[in-house]
């Protein structure tokens, strides 16, 4: 049954200030698989894989699936239409995330321990931080189906190596050169990097990811996203169709219509 909820608590990073989110559920949103609209668009699920700052696949995730509104997904293939214009393409980490997958983000800043991936993800922020610091908190646009978490990847695609559970670990905040080997063009930080390096004006990281953020806010704008300040990876959809309605489907492929 499709779940609305209202009190969403979020994942990564406060979102926008919105309006208090409705009551009652809807009979249920128009979810599609992004690579159904636009098989062009890369993925890259961090949270369907045990390469994100839990370690492990979250709740919520049974599939690594791009699941987003038609809206947001239609509005997306317009801007990889954009970006292959300038010979590079979008990369998607996180698109739709069900309300059990930022209840187990709260669960989990919250039980002590459990940091194993710090390295990789808050070096300079410790985890009892997370959320006072506002890096975790509520709520989380994702949730209503039309926010997604991406980057640029130039084309052709480089190689996207493979994270092995155990492997040493770079800081987010390190150069391009000594994190993990994502493909996407130099953003100045690891996606998901609880730092304020990660925020879309730092002074903190060299000219060349400079412009790569400000070619990708540059696209996503366009085609009529809105971005957050704190983390140059999000958006969201700007004519979004649920703007207060926070869904709990399972990231799966029997959650689309």
């Amino acid at each position: 049954m499709v779940a609305g909820v209202a009190l969403a608590v979020a994942g990564c990073g406060r979102d926008e200030p919105r309006p208090p989110p409705s009551p009652s559920a809807p009979s249920g949103p128009d979810f599609v698989v992004l690579s159904d609209v636009d098989q062009r668009i890369l993925t890259d699920i961090r949270y369907a894989t045990a390469y994100n700052f839990i370690g492990r696949p979250v709740d919520g995730y049974q599939e690594p699936l791009c699941l987003l509104t038609t809206r947001a997904a239609e509005a997306l293939r317009g801007v990889q239409d954009a970006a292959l214009a300038v010979g590079r393409s979008l990369k998607v980490y996180d698109c739709y995330r069900p309300q059990r997958a930022t209840d187990d983000f709260l669960h989990w800043a919250g039980q002590p321990g459990q940091d194993a991936m710090r390295v990789a993800f808050h070096p300079r922020v410790a985890k009892a931080e997370l959320v006072d610091r506002g890096y975790l908190g509520a709520p989380s646009a994702h949730s209503r189906g039309s926010t997604v978490d991406v980057t640029l990847v130039d084309v052709p695609a480089p190689e996207q190596p493979r994270y092995v559970p155990g492997q040493p670990l770079a800081a987010c905040t390190a150069p391009q050169a000594q994190r993990f080997a994502d493909n996407s063009v130099d953003m100045g930080t690891g996606f998901d990097c609880f730092d304020p390096s990660s925020h879309i004006d730092s002074d903190q990281i060299d000219p060349t990811a400079r412009e790569n953020r400000r070619q990708l806010r540059q696209l996503m704008t366009a085609g009529g996203f809105v971005g957050y300040d704190q983390e140059w990876w999000h958006f969201r959809y700007g004519d979004e169709p649920w703007p207060d309605t926070y869904f709990d489907l399972p990231v799966t492929r029997s959650s689309a219509r």
